[in-house]
């Protein structure tokens, strides 16, 4: 019990060194990875089941050659890649606002440092390192949060287009 007070006080810490804007920066990195994590239970669970029906259902068909055999392959194929991309561009998204909500802790930080040096003069070092650390640790968690999303969102859109060329194949014109 002691060591989760010890974290948590830690993380505190932390976030008042970083300033506002790493509230923010954090916030935004939850919701990014709880959309990644849905995804990937969506992949392993629902998609699976989709997927099953969506074969079954084209399996079942007595006609796959006709016209609308054709387009309700293709639909079916559409509602397929949709599911698998439903909050992919979000996803996107956050991972490029990360490191933008970085430059403006930074930008904030440095503001920081300048109004002190104007209050204080530059004697005063103590001042300046609490506004310099306001600048670089948002910089570093925009940045650790854009490179941990990125390579989750190109996992998930590598995993999203080999299973949609995958179902294309599968669903077969006799």
């Amino acid at each position: 019990m002691a060591t989760l007070l010890d974290a948590y006080e830690a993380i505190l810490i932390f976030l008042e060194t970083g300033g506002d804007v790493l509230t923010i920066i954090g916030v935004t990195i939850l919701v990014m990875w709880t959309l990644i994590l849905e995804r990937v239970w969506f992949f392993q669970t629902q998609y699976r089941a989709n997927r099953r029906r969506t074969l079954a259902h084209w399996q079942g068909r007595a006609d796959r050659k006709s016209w609308c055999a054709l387009r309700i392959r293709q639909a079916l194929i559409s509602r397929c890649k949709q599911s698998l991309t439903a909050t992919l561009p979000l996803i996107q998204a956050l991972v490029a606002i990360c490191p933008l909500l970085g430059l403006l802790g930074t930008v904030t930080g440095m503001i920081e440092v300048f109004s002190s040096i104007s209050l204080v003069g530059t004697g005063n070092a103590r001042v300046m390192a609490s506004g310099v650390s306001k600048a670089t640790i948002p910089t570093m968690a925009g940045m650790v949060g854009a490179l941990s999303g990125l390579f989750a969102i190109t996992y998930l859109k590598r995993f999203a287009q080999r299973e949609s060329e995958l179902i294309e194949d599968r669903l077969t014109i006799d």
